[in-house]
């Protein structure tokens, strides 16, 4: 939709000045979605991968602990997993792709093993706490990369709408815009010069 501006050799001069500023914005926006829908795709295939990473991480855990239960029995398990003394710090970080934040998670264990005694006490035992404690690290990821997939996704929308914009409207609209000041100039510099030719001729003849 062409725009009211007055035909005006310094309009048309801005009127420049706007459609390559916007052609530039276009190019600089569609670069960042190609590159934002990239890098969310790269991390949905990882958070897929790491989905099932988790589910058979967790299977094994669950697997070690109940072969643990069937070989020492549920009361002497129990009473081992009131012994093991084993904290976990969460470290939050962040990294930007095209100027989004997103999370990088760091799952650290800290312990002061053995917790028990390996006399009548089955090796499925530490196979189930290392299996969760992979777990655990595994589900960090994989809340890191979900989030940042929610991040991504919600910034690609928003720039593909801003490059919607300019591709279909504001670029359009100065190019028409754009067009009618030259036509409208040409024109007046077209009846400039008749008029002027006109009084060339009347002056020749008065002269004469």
């Amino acid at each position: 939709m062409k725009r009211n501006v007055a035909p005006t050799r310094s309009n048309l001069i801005k009127l420049k000045d706007e459609l390559k500023f916007a052609e530039l914005g276009y190019e600089l926006l569609d670069q960042k979605r190609n590159i934002l829908v990239i890098e969310l795709l790269n991390l949905v295939d990882q958070a897929v991968e790491y989905e099932t990473k988790v589910n058979t991480s967790l299977e094994s855990a669950y697997e070690a602990l109940r072969n643990s239960v069937m070989k020492m029995g549920k009361l002497k398990v129990g009473n081992l997993t009131g012994a093991i003394g084993v904290e976990n710090e969460i470290k939050l970080k962040e990294r930007r792709v095209m100027g989004v934040k997103l999370p990088v998670v760091d799952t650290d264990f800290s312990d002061n093993g053995p917790y028990f005694s390996p006399l009548d006490t089955s090796f499925l035992v530490e196979e189930a706490l290392d299996s969760f404690k992979e777990s655990l690290k595994l589900m960090g990821r994989l809340a890191e990369l979900k989030v940042s997939i929610m991040r991504l996704a919600l910034e690609v929308k928003k720039t593909i709408r801003k490059v919607n914009a300019l591709e279909k409207i504001a670029i359009p609209d100065l190019k028409e815009t754009l067009e009618f000041t030259i036509s409208r100039l040409e024109e007046a510099e077209r009846e400039n010069f008749i008029l002027m030719k006109l009084v060339k001729i009347r002056l020749e003849k008065k002269k004469n």
